[in-house]
C-alpha cells in the first residue's frame, strides 16, 4: 500500500512537471510568433513610407533612375521574403539601396531643403528605431526558446512534441556596415 501510494505521487509529480514544461515551451513559441508579428508590422510600415521617398526623390532627381530602380526591386524583394533568414538577407539589400537614395540627397540641396522629404526621412527613421526595438524583442524570445528546446530537462519535452529552435533575425551583415560609395 505505501509503495502503491509512493508510485502515484511519483507519477503525478512527473506529469505535473510535463504539463509545465509543456506549457512553458507553448508560451515561448506564442511569445516568438507575436514578436515577429511585431516586425511584421514595423516592415510593412517602411514598405509603404518607401514610394512616397522615392517619389519626393524623382522629383529632384529624375536622372537617377538606376537609384530608384534598386530601391523598388529591393522593396519587392524584401516584401516578398519568406522566412526569417530570407527576411533579413532582403531587408539588408533595402537597407543598401535606402542608403543610396539618401545620399543623393547630399547633390541636391533644393532636395534636402524639402519639407517632405525631411519628414519622409524623420518617419523612416522613426520606423528603423521600430525595427530595431522589435527585432531585438523578437531576438530575446527566440533565445529563450532555443534554450528551452536545448536545455536538460525540458528539451526531452521539446522533443516529444516536436518543438523546434527558431532562427535569429539578423539585418546587418559586412556590406551594410561598408560606407555607401556614390559617383554622379
Amino acid at each position: 500500500m505505501n509503495i502503491s501510494l509512493i508510485i502515484s505521487i511519483i507519477i503525478v509529480v512527473v506529469a505535473l512537471w510535463l504539463a509545465g514544461a509543456f506549457n512553458a515551451l507553448v508560451r515561448s513559441r506564442n511569445r516568438v510568433k507575436e514578436a515577429w508579428s511585431d516586425i511584421d508590422v514595423q516592415l510593412k510600415r517602411r514598405y509603404d513610407l518607401i514610394p512616397n521617398l522615392v517619389e519626393t526623390v524623382k522629383g529632384y532627381a529624375s536622372h537617377e533612375s538606376q537609384v530608384f530602380e534598386r530601391v523598388i526591386k529591393a522593396r519587392s524583394a524584401a516584401m516578398g521574403a519568406n522566412g526569417v533568414a530570407e527576411h533579413g538577407q532582403a531587408e539588408n539589400v533595402l537597407s543598401g539601396a535606402l542608403k543610396s537614395l539618401f545620399a543623393l540627397s547630399e547633390a541636391y540641396p533644393t532636395l534636402r531643403a524639402s519639407e517632405n522629404f525631411a519628414k519622409l526621412q524623420d518617419e523612416l527613421s522613426d520606423t528603423e528605431n521600430k525595427i530595431q526595438a522589435a527585432r531585438r524583442f523578437y531576438n530575446t524570445n527566440v533565445l529563450h526558446l532555443n534554450n528551452q528546446v536545448e536545455q536538460f530537462p525540458t528539451n526531452a519535452v521539446a522533443n516529444m512534441f516536436s518543438f523546434k529552435k527558431e532562427v535569429f533575425f539578423e539585418l546587418e551583415n559586412a556590406a551594410a556596415k561598408e560606407p555607401v560609395k556614390v559617383n554622379f
